[in-house]
């Protein structure tokens, strides 16, 4: 079998260091890496010092792994009404993306937030603010990835429309989009089978642009379409199914986008070796 192309990888632990992610990775078969930075649970991190920088680049370049996104806290939340948790979750952000700065990582994926309550409306326009505010003073090296969402409760991101205004309103800013499949399944775009991918890309083209598209996150889906529930499953396995996985595989168009796992693990991430192994075979046509 001819080497695979696309760039895959998975979601790596940093636990002991940051570099040790990109050992994590090769040793399941990544050729691309996500990370968080810090503990993606806290707001902020210990900060990043030089041995750790150098650490992580030479990790880096000595590794066969290409390109590295990292993605964000869960606790930031961008959309907030609330003027302490906004000016909270902006100044977590920033920190996010001096963090990625420091460690060479181009892209910081990022969710778009949560309205609470408020509307869609209300929070595209919290969220476009706040971009425009630290993006004016942030490291112009690093771009951001929106993810869209599973459209859980009042979730913002769910519609390929709240992605594209976000984009529209930060013109000024380095942004692209991370599209993640059990995401868009959940929100109710139906991406089974490969005649599903095709029609479902079609309309993330028109609505948002293929242009602005900068990763995959490759998740199959444990619940049903529409079901607004974010519950990843091994690829294959779930409600997407494996045809659409391998359509997606085949598409010349995204062979050199970064293609990252999210999937459940398993005991010595087991999985991700099985789930990278099945999509090399889907790009070959097996």
């Amino acid at each position: 079998m001819t080497a695979c192309p696309h760039p895959l990888g998975a979601h790596m632990s940093i636990a002991g260091g940051l570099d040790r992610a990109f050992a994590r990775g090769e040793a399941v078969g990544c050729t691309a890496l996500q990370i968080f930075t810090k503990n993606a649970s806290q707001w902020r991190g210990k900060p990043i010092d030089d041995a750790a920088v150098r650490a992580f680049r030479e990790a880096w370049q000595e590794s066969v792994i290409g390109p590295v996104i990292a993605h964000d806290s869960y606790l930031i939340n961008l959309a907030a009404p609330d003027a302490e948790l906004w000016e909270k979750s902006k100044a977590a952000f920033r920190d996010e993306l001096q963090r990625c700065a420091r460690l060479g990582i181009p892209w910081l994926v990022m969710h778009p937030g949560s309205h609470r309550g408020q509307g869609e409306g209300a929070g595209l326009l919290r969220v476009a603010a706040a971009l425009r505010e630290i993006l004016a003073d942030s490291p112009v090296e690093v771009g951001v990835l929106l993810e869209n969402t599973a459209a859980q409760g009042s979730y913002l991101g769910g519609r390929f429309e709240h992605l594209a205004e976000i984009l529209a309103r930060v013109p000024e800013g380095h942004l692209g989009v991370c599209f993640d499949t059990c995401h868009a399944f959940a929100a109710g775009y139906d991406l089974a089978g490969a005649e599903g991918y095709e029609r479902v890309m079609e309309e993330f083209d028109r609505r948002v642009g293929l242009e602005n598209l900068r990763a995959f996150h490759l998740n199959d889906c444990q619940k049903g379409l529409g079901s607004r529930v974010d519950r990843h499953e091994q690829i294959g396995r779930g409600s997407i199914g494996r045809a659409s996985f391998a359509a997606l595989m085949r598409d010349a168009r995204f062979t050199a986008i970064p293609k990252i796992l999210e999937t459940p693990k398993g005991e010595n991430d087991a999985w991700d070796r099985i789930n990278l192994a099945l999509l090399r075979q889907l790009a070959q046509g097996d």
